[in-house]
């Protein structure tokens, strides 16, 4: 049964009564109102309305000017306009201005209760569409919420699964020992220290950590052999770039880095291998993982020699900007402050301690 509340504005009594009358006997819920300006602080009380029918001539506030007023802080409720016949112009100039619908003086009642029920349910599909409009947008953001986390985790665990990769080569190329870790760590400042997108430093990272992954398939004797390599194994040895790249190109997250790792031999004026690529022709993420790799090789141990100081690899990279190097890498690289390159070793070397010792912990 009807129990929508509706306010009946007419300066005429005997005109609110009589509709009130007829309303009230379909079982509406209705308040009067005498005026514009009473309509209006009706309007403003606790009381909320679902529906207004106004008589177009009033004095103090017009049916018009109540019209706007109620528009503008009600617009969820729809408004009737009460006319004479010879104001048909004004009352089809308010629907123009949002008015639902109008009723011609004199009416009958089935006139008045079918108009009403129109406008009211007008009124229900609307806010009905509008709360389905909600809904949805909020289970959109939910189940992209909810994709978005799935995708993280999933890329968690892609990216442990890498680790453990790095892990394996360091085991099998004992002489680089943290080397994966600490120049994806050196590639990553350069890459925020000029300004590249989470999503782009994320695949970067990725390809400077696997640059050697294709060193799985050399074989050992010439990976860990002590002396010099000749001609042929050097060769063998450069096929790690490609072994990489075959690796992994077939998996989609890693396709990107596939050309990074496929790539971190170039050189910027095109002397490297595998392709002799030169400048732009070489991805960014390689062009970056390139100043990064050498700074880690310069300032670690290696068998033939010492440790050299950070002042050292600065200096040997400035000196081959614009032939190993890119420039605008080089210029970048050497305007970072110097400290970052000692703390991140520090972090790096701390966890490769913290992870050997559990792992000696447990096994013993």
């Amino acid at each position: 049964m009807p129990s929508d509340r509706i306010l009946v504005v007419d300066d005429e009594e005997a005109i609110r009564e009589i509709v009130c009358s007829m309303l009230a006997a379909a079982n509406y819920k209705c308040s009067q109102a005498s005026s514009g300006l009473t309509a209006l602080a009706v309007l403003d009380s606790s009381e909320e309305f679902e529906l207004m029918l106004s008589d177009l001539m009033m004095a103090d506030l017009d049916g018009i000017g109540l019209l706007e007023k109620t528009k503008e802080r009600f617009p969820d409720m729809p408004v009737v306009m009460v006319t004479a016949v010879h104001d048909i112009s004004v009352a089809l100039a308010a629907i123009r201005n949002g008015a639902y619908d109008y009723l011609l003086k004199p009416f009958e009642r089935e006139q008045l209760l079918a108009t009403v029920r129109r406008a009211l349910e007008n009124r229900r599909l609307k806010l009905d569409n509008r709360a389905y409009q909600t809904n949805l947008e909020s289970l959109v953001a939910a189940r992209t919420d909810q994709l978005r986390k799935a995708m993280g985790t999933l890329e968690r665990s892609y990216d442990i699964t890498l680790e453990a990769l790095g892990d394996a080569l360091d085991l099998k190329d004992a002489e680089t020992e943290g080397h994966s870790k600490r120049v994806t760590a050196f590639t990553i400042a350069i890459a925020r220290a000029m300004g590249l997108s989470a999503d782009q430093i994320r695949v970067i990272a990725r390809g400077a950590f696997l640059h050697d992954i294709g060193k799985m398939a050399i074989p050992d004797a010439i990976l860990r052999k002590p002396g010099a390599l000749t001609p042929e194994e050097v060769n063998i040895m450069r096929e790690h770039c490609y072994r990489g790249y075959q690796m992994l190109k077939k998996i989609p997250f890693l396709a990107e880095a596939a050309e990074i790792v496929y790539s971190h031999q170039e050189r910027y004026d095109g002397t490297g291998y595998p392709r002799g690529l030169k400048e732009d022709q070489i991805p960014l993420g390689a062009r970056l993982f390139s100043v990064a790799d050498t700074l880690d090789a310069i300032t670690s141990d290696r068998p033939y020699r010492p440790a050299q100081s950070l002042t050292a690899a600065r200096e040997e990279i400035e000196r081959w900007s614009g032939r190993q190097f890119d420039p605008e890498v080089v210029k970048t690289f050497l305007a970072m402050p110097e400290n970052i390159w000692g703390d991140l070793r520090k972090e790096i070397d701390a966890q490769i301690y913290r992870f050997a010792y559990s792992t000696a912990k447990s096994s013993g």
